[in-house]
This record gives structure tokens, sequence and C-alpha cells, in this order.
């Protein structure tokens, strides 16, 4: 296994962008969540209550990350035992995402069940698309330049929750527009696979900066 060839830099400004970036997404998944369940709840959308759950799981994510990240630049150095324990934390919110998302897909299997034709669902899917495009990418950019794992993990969990946002998206709109029910099942399928092995990567320290 390669490890980074330097201690992350917490002095610059890119671990200051990347604790920007960390509250940010904080207030936009608590936002996101807020409407997803809601909407979820009074839509009796299963898709929809299980987006909000994710937004739940990211700002769990994001908040240790904040804290560390505030750590380390009050400090000017980083806790190596702290900051491992963090990453191992992230991986264990990779493997409950999966473990969620391949629950609820099995059971839309199982059940029939049919996501709801949603407006507002689909509104904020789309809007969630691009917002966290552009926070997965500030974050991999932000890691690599300040070669902390810890970030480019988070990066590839905001990567993972771009393609919740997609399939979420997507099943809205098929069955919407098209009434197929099986999109968003299949789709949740192979996000849990993704899901598990990127949280294998960020325990065994996979998800390096070496680019």
């Amino acid at each position: 296994m390669e490890q980074p060839k330097a201690m992350p830099d917490v002095r610059g400004d890119a671990a200051r962008r990347a604790l920007v970036l960390q509250y940010v997404t904080i207030a936009y998944n608590v936002v996101e969540g807020i409407i997803a369940i809601g909407a979820g709840l009074a839509a009796a959308s299963v898709a929809l209550v299980g987006f909000g759950v994710d937004s739940g799981v990211e700002i769990v994510a994001a908040l240790l990350i904040a804290i560390r990240l505030r750590a380390a630049i009050r400090t000017g150095a980083v806790d190596e035992r702290k900051e491992y324990r963090a990453l191992r934390f992230v991986a264990l919110t990779f493997f409950a995402l999966g473990a969620f998302i391949l629950f609820e897909s099995v059971r839309e299997i199982v059940t029939g069940a049919k996501p709801e034709k949603s407006l507002v669902g689909i509104v904020l899917t789309g809007v969630s698309i691009v917002t966290m495009s552009f926070l997965a990418s500030a974050k991999r950019r932000t890691g690599l330049a300040m070669n902390s794992r810890l970030v480019v993990a988070d990066a590839a969990e905001t990567r993972l929750c771009v393609s919740l946002s997609v399939t979420t998206f997507l099943g809205l709109v098929a069955y919407a527009l098209l009434g197929w029910t099986w999109l968003d099942a299949v789709a949740g399928l192979v996000i849990a696979l993704f899901a598990v092995n990127e949280g294998r990567r960020a325990w065994s320290g996979e998800l390096t900066c070496d680019g």
C-alpha cells in the first residue's frame, strides 16, 4: 500500500479552502435533507426519503472532517492517529450508505414499490447534481493540493452522493414521463457496490493523493 510522501499541509490556503468547503457541504446538506425528507414523506416516496438520509450521512462525515481540519489549522500540525481514525470513520460512512442503498433497492424490487411523482424531488435532485459535482471537484483539487488523504476520501464520498442524485433524478423523471419503475432500483444496486468499494479503499488507505 503506497503512502503519501509527505504529511498534509495545514498551514497554507488549501487547508483553509478545505475547511470552507466542509462548511458549505454541511449547510447545503442540512437544507437538502430537510426538503428531501419532507417531500418524500408528503409524496410517500422511498427514493426521496433515502436521498434525505444520504444528506445526513454527508453531514456527519463533513462535520468530523471540519473538526479535524480546524484542529490541524489551529495547531499547525496533523495528529496522524486522529487523522487515521477520521479516515476510517469516513470509510464506515461509505459502508453505511452502501448498505442503506442496497436495502432500499432490494426492497423496491421485491415489493414492486414505485417512486412517486414529485416535482419538488426532480428540481431538488437536479440542483444537487450541479452543486455536489462542484463540491466534489473542489474538494479533490484541494485535497491533492494539501496532500490530505482525508479530504480526498471525502471528495470521493461527495462524488458518490452525485451518483445518488443522478439516479434519484432519473428515477423520478423516468416514472413521471415514461412510467418506468425499475430504473431507480437497478441503478441503486450499482451505486451500492460502488459505495462498498470506495469504503474498502478508504479503509485500506488506497484513496491516496497521487493524482
